[in-house]
């Protein structure tokens, strides 16, 4: 695992022509960010004006380490970490909590048993899946060779083959999925280094297959990029059918074609991400329809979830109501309400989200709306598992690559992930610390991911602090967007100080 060789160039669509905005010098972090210029100082400074690079984005410094090669070598790192920090789970052997104790959880390997994998089950044929059928066909596409390899070779860990198989196999996307961040991003390639080094997905990169749909979704904003409309509708609906949220990215490429006024390109991509979607999953619903509508039966009635801000909420009403059920316990007690509550504010937010597109004095870039809907996605969600973080890491290093704000919202996170098997050891009659610790752990949370999208409205309303407009002449993720004459917005053509 994560020993691949790969280079940057070689991850991407080979052959591909550059944008035109390639052709400037590359972005140095040490120089232009604020946060990382102090930190140099540690070591003698930012790097200097007259530091050997090529003008086309690819090599930083001279030799055979390319700025490409060191960020696919770090994320390489942290994926070799993240499998060591796993490694204890690995054998299946979960007793005495080990799996909670040592912070090892992971889904993949708990569910190729409860999926019945294990028994050779094929999923949605013969068992229901809880996940989008792209998942649960991943996950079979796997499990079922290592249980026939398996079945008469009891010598063969079954679990622990699974596992290791998965954690290859996700690592490579994730691979995948760094190298198209630096294709987006040649004139800034440390950019994508914010991905390859975060501390949430050091700790959560398999906690289950997010890393599956997280590929998809940036070979698909990479694909829109460089003005492939069909291919990005294709890669955005296999995201969709792998999990949910990669389908959110449409909205936002809708939102700007209306202030663009060019739709042939966003049409094309919207239809065919959701005839991908439809493609993919109408002959499972219509085979096997019991094993298929799982996910929706679980969606529908699942309770709160462990880390929302309902979760909070709820606590609170012991706090502030202690004789009697609060308002979040109702919601808590009258699911089918919290659903629509929980969409009508979603709804609210992404309407919010498309006034401020066409309010901002100049054409906000698709990353930006796209990290928007996303985050506002999971903060009025009743679900918020541990490793949905990973679905912002991608948006966010796209959308607003500073390091200070992100570092300090990776703080958060870890300190909910460390809490978050603090509160699985409570629950299982083993209390580490009280409730309070781990709703403050949830809040930091919830308070990281809301200051990183008011630093992404800001940056939208205040178009000169946006440091990837900086570096480029308008919107490398635009697509067909990127160039495109501005209109006058709605509104005040002035930049709002937030």
């Amino acid at each position: 695992m994560g020993h691949t060789g790969w280079d940057a160039e070689r991850c991407v669509f080979v052959g591909a022509n550059l944008m035109r905005d390639d052709a400037g010098p590359v972005d140095q972090p040490s120089r232009s960010d604020g946060f990382v210029r102090g930190l140099s100082e540690v070591i003698g400074g930012p790097v200097g004006e007259h530091a050997v690079e090529r003008r086309d984005g690819v090599r930083a410094g001279g030799g055979f380490w390319t700025a490409a090669r060191v960020v696919l070598a770090l994320m390489c790192l942290s994926l070799a970490l993240h499998w060591v920090q796993k490694s204890p789970c690995q054998d299946g052997a979960w007793q005495n909590y080990r799996q909670y104790t040592r912070f090892c959880y992971t889904d993949v390997l708990a569910l190729y048993y409860a999926e019945g994998l294990n028994e050779g089950k094929v999923p949605y044929v013969d068992h229901p899946v809880e996940y989008p059928v792209l998942t649960g066909a991943f996950m079979g596409a796997l499990g079922l060779p290592v249980h026939a390899l398996g079945k008469d070779r009891p010598e063969i860990n079954q679990g622990q083959w699974f596992y290791n198989l998965n954690a290859l196999v996700l690592g490579a996307i994730g691979v995948g999925a760094v190298a198209a961040l630096l294709a987006l991003r040649k004139r800034r390639p440390w950019d994508a280094a914010m991905f390859a080094l975060s501390p949430a997905l050091l700790v959560t990169a398999t906690v289950n297959w997010d890393l599956l749909a997280i590929g998809l979704a940036v070979f698909g904003m990479l694909a829109w990029a460089r003005k492939k409309p069909v291919a990005a509708g294709v890669l955005l609906g296999l995201g969709c059918a792998a999990k949910l949220w990669p389908l959110f990215i449409l909205g936002p490429i809708l939102v700007l074609a209306f202030r663009t006024k060019r739709w042939r390109a966003a049409m094309t991509t919207v239809w065919v991400g959701v005839a991908t979607v439809l493609a993919v999953n109408i002959p499972v619903a219509l085979a096997f329809p019991d094993g298929w509508k799982r996910f929706f039966e679980l969606n529908n009635t699942r309770p709160i979830d462990w880390g929302t801000i309902w979760y909070v909420g709820r606590y609170l009403d012991t706090k502030w109501s202690p004789n009697s059920a609060g308002p979040f316990q109702w919601l808590s007690d009258h699911i089918p309400t919290l659903n629509i509550l929980s969409y009508l504010l979603f709804g609210l937010a992404c309407l919010g989200i498309a006034a401020l597109a066409f309010y901002a004095p100049r054409r906000p870039r698709l990353a930006a709306l796209a990290f928007l809907v996303v985050a506002a996605f999971l903060i009025f969600s009743k679900v918020w598992s541990q490793q949905y973080v990973l679905w912002l890491l991608p948006l966010a290093v796209l959308a607003r690559p500073r390091w200070g704000a992100f570092l300090a919202w990776q703080v958060a996170e870890v300190f909910y992930f460390l809490a978050f098997y603090g509160e699985l050891l409570g629950a299982s009659g083993k209390q580490v610390f009280p409730e309070g610790v781990f709703v403050l752990a949830a809040t930091l949370r919830l308070a990281g991911v809301i200051a990183m999208c008011y630093f992404v409205i800001r940056d939208i309303l205040r178009p000169e602090l946006d440091p990837v407009r900086a570096t480029y002449a308008d919107d490398p993720d635009g697509g067909d967007f990127d160039g495109a004459p501005d209109p006058e917005p709605v509104g005040r053509a002035e930049p709002v100080r937030v």
